[in-house]
């Protein structure tokens, strides 16, 4: 069995509904996500990015950050 290398279209309305619910809940914590961000995750949803992909992606971004 293949692993599948993009999100269907249902899949990806999915995950931009808990986005934007998320993008919410961080606004009521007042640490609203960055313009950079949101670029990031539209990016993922336009490309179809898997969750796997998505989570190694921002590891990668931010294992560079952690070790300042």
């Amino acid at each position: 069995m293949t692993k599948a290398t993009n999100l269907t279209p249902a899949e990806t309305a999915q995950a931009r509904e808990r986005r934007l619910i998320a993008m919410r809940l961080q606004e009521v914590e007042s640490n609203p996500f960055s313009a950079e961000d949101v670029a990031m995750f539209e990016m993922f949803e336009r490309e179809g990015w898997t969750h796997e992909r998505r989570r190694a992606h921002i590891l990668a971004k931010a294992r560079p950050l952690a070790a300042e």
